[in-house]
């Protein structure tokens, strides 16, 4: 099977410097602001892109570009926020981190399944939120782990980088950055890399 014109890719070592886990909620607050106000951007992007992609059958490479970036920081700043990168991420979604985003460039989309999105995505969105109900809880006994082991948990990790996926992917999908549903199967991309 082909893959998913967005995937998830972690470099990470599993390694957790137990003061900045401890602190993770502070050190997580200038994101938390700077992700907010690129959000309102994003959304106004968002639906300018859908007329767009509605009246010209594929996403504008400018409304393409910002929106893979927004998404690009967004995962940045989950993985970071939910355990599952150490190092403090870049602001803006610009450069690399352990735990990135790939986001194929545009592609041509059926016009009616462009029209009918948010119907169409509901089913993957309820899942992307129960999903990121699961990464949540997983970031919390996360913590405790990487505070007691100063380290995260294979096991945790995989999961944590599978509701990520999945989530991005949904965004991908709503966003029309990709007319491929968002897929259920695990990605071997999206696994740590071997310490």
């Amino acid at each position: 099977m082909e893959e998913h014109p967005i995937r998830l890719r972690s470099s990470d070592d599993l390694k957790r410097s137990r003061l900045t886990v401890f602190f993770r909620l502070l050190l997580a607050i200038p994101h938390l602001i700077v992700l907010t106000l690129f959000a309102v951007l994003a959304l106004l992007a968002g639906v300018a892109n859908w007329f767009a992609t509605l009246f010209m059958g594929r996403s504008p490479d400018g409304l393409h570009d910002l929106l893979a970036r927004f998404m690009r920081y967004l995962t940045h700043f989950s993985a970071y926020f939910y355990l599952l990168a150490d190092p403090f991420p870049p602001f803006g979604g610009g450069s690399p981190y352990r735990v990135d985003l790939e986001v194929e460039t545009p592609e041509r989309q059926n016009r009616w399944t462009v029209a009918f999105r948010m119907i169409l995505a509901i089913p993957a969105s309820i899942l992307a939120s129960v999903l990121g109900y699961v990464a949540q809880a997983l970031a919390f006994l996360g913590w405790f782990a990487a505070l007691a082991l100063g380290r995260m948990p294979e096991g945790m990790q995989n999961l944590g980088l599978y509701c990520l996926r999945y989530q991005m992917q949904t965004y991908g999908y709503v966003f029309l950055l990709t007319q491929r549903y968002p897929s259920l199967s695990s990605d071997p991309g999206a696994q740590p890399a071997s310490a």
